[in-house]
């Protein structure tokens, strides 16, 4: 029975490697379409090839074998055989244990994620005429906003004729920035944008503990 193509991977069916009651490795035919797995490495016995070129877990090349010699090589060091070139000829193969690998790997993407994370961006809003009342409710909020780690976006709205007196805005603004300084940092300087003003406040980060506490 023919069971490789002319890569060497196997054509009509596949061997399957089991160990048998002796200790050694025997095969038995499976049949083309069966399911192997939707990971994506193929590990020990779904290696459907002749033979790999095998590298161990502290990256030295071992050399060409034949994949059930690869396989026995797995066992022996109690880890696992996996396929990391499959496009390469022969494919290559590294012995490890594929369990940590993909805890690590998971690991790592995810603080990688976290890094790529962008800040937040809140928003709030004042008007021109704006109750002092009003305006330290939504300083209290900006303040939340960037106790959390968040950036600020203060936007003044202007209605009709009340965009003739921009300087009120940018005073206001100013004023906003100023009441805020011991816990945040002016990114975006006050400018119009439309029928607004706005302004983005930073966190700062935290400060470094003082070295005659």
């Amino acid at each position: 029975m023919t069971y490789y193509d002319k890569y060497g991977r196997f054509s009509l069916c596949d061997l399957h490697l089991t160990r048998g009651s002796g200790g050694g490795f025997c095969t038995y035919p499976i049949e083309r379409g069966a399911t192997i797995s939707n990971r994506a490495e193929r590990i020990n016995r779904e290696i459907r090839v002749r033979e790999v070129r095998l590298i161990d877990e502290a990256g030295k090349q071992l050399g060409i074998y034949p994949t059930r010699e690869a396989l026995r090589v797995a066992e022996d060091h109690g880890v696992d055989l996996v396929e990391v070139a499959p496009n390469a000829r022969p494919p290559v193969c590294r012995l490890m244990n594929y369990s940590k690998f993909k805890y690590e790997r998971t690991r790592r993407e995810r603080e990688a994620r976290k890094s790529q994370k962008q800040t937040e961006i809140k928003e709030v809003r004042l008007r021109p005429k704006i109750a002092e009342h009003d305006r330290q409710v939504m300083m209290k909020r900006a303040r939340q906003f960037l106790d959390a780690g968040s950036k600020v976006r203060v936007r003044v709205r202007f209605r009709g004729r009340e965009i003739t007196h921009k300087e009120i805005a940018f005073e206001m603004l100013k004023q906003f920035a100023i009441d805020l300084k011991e816990i945040a940092t002016v990114e975006q300087r006050p400018a119009m944008e439309g029928r607004t003003m706005l302004m983005v406040l930073a966190p700062l980060k935290a400060a470094a503990p003082s070295s005659d506490q």
